[in-house]
């Protein structure tokens, strides 16, 4: 669950230039249809002592689409149809699967399928920090899995994403060749079970 709300990370990305890190966001989920990059997400413990780092690609193609590819340290593939949202873990050959708006609801990961930005999300402008301009994301629900987002971008280009969520554990994702607008097939949104898996329907 907590990878795929992280694919919230998607929610970002560049638009008009000279805007603020808010306008960035909106301009994002209003205009951006597809895109793809590369990733590295760094997990760390509430207190600050322990990290988990892992890495991979995300693409996704609006409405209710897209596909992360985790593969290191392990490999991992999280994909959303359109109708579910497919996790796959191939070292213990398992498959899990929920209904799109039951995985998403008011996530990080609903704005990247095309959700509702200001109705889910009180949005403000959180300043400059690491050379980063950040626009905050707060759920206006309270009972959700998350407590806060913040997007960062360099300059109009989609830099990094932190969620902090319901537990105080902060998870960033920094982005590397981010290209929005990309063509992308709709076979790779499509998800197949492999043969002799366990499927877990939630």
């Amino acid at each position: 669950m907590k990878k795929y709300l992280i694919a919230a990370a998607l929610v970002a990305a560049a638009a008009a230039a000279h805007a603020d890190a808010v306008q960035t966001l909106r301009a994002f989920v209003r205009d951006v249809k597809s895109g793809r990059a590369e990733f590295t997400q760094t997990v760390t413990s509430p207190d600050g002592a322990r990290k988990k780092t892992s890495s991979g690609r995300f693409e996704f193609l609006r409405p209710d689409r897209f596909r992360f590819g985790y593969e290191k340290p392990f490999q991992q593939t999280i994909v959303a149809d359109g109708q579910k949202v497919w996790i796959y873990d191939p070292d213990l050959n398992q498959v899990s699967s929920r209904k799109l708006a039951q995985a998403l609801g008011a996530t990080p990961a609903a704005l990247l399928a095309g959700g509702s930005l200001d109705g889910d999300f009180t949005l403000s402008d959180a300043g400059s920090q690491g050379g980063l301009d950040w626009a905050q994301a707060t759920p206006r629900t309270k009972d959700g899995a998350f407590r806060s987002m913040k997007v960062g971008f360099r300059g109009s280009e989609l830099a990094a994403v932190e969620i902090v969520d319901g537990f105080g554990q902060r998870s960033r994702l920094d982005f590397t060749r981010f290209e929005a607008g990309v063509a992308l097939p709709a076979e790779r949104f499509r998800f197949t079970v492999p043969a002799g898996a366990d499927v877990l329907e939630q």
